[in-house]
């Protein structure tokens, strides 16, 4: 079963599931669901203050609708 429908599934299911089993789930996953610190690794800063020099200098990018084509372009590849 792929992710997405899993993810329907689970959505459908805790929307409907009785109160006992749905703060047996949350206590399960408390400490991630209530995570609100992502932290970004140095190497990944490091990375994205570069992308953002190239762009400031006049460096070439690739507009919404090209990055969505090659997208799409590599999920039909992927799918084969």
């Amino acid at each position: 079963m792929r992710t997405a429908a899993i993810r329907q599934k689970l959505h459908q299911f805790i929307e409907t599931a009785e109160e006992k089993k749905v703060k047996a789930m949350y206590a399960l996953f408390e400490d991630e669901i209530t995570q609100d610190d992502w932290e970004y690794t140095d190497e990944f800063k490091k990375e994205l203050d570069s992308r953002y020099a190239h762009y400031k200098n006049g460096g070439k990018m690739v507009s919404a609708t090209d990055a969505n084509k090659q997208i799409r372009d590599v999920l039909k590849k992927k799918k084969k």
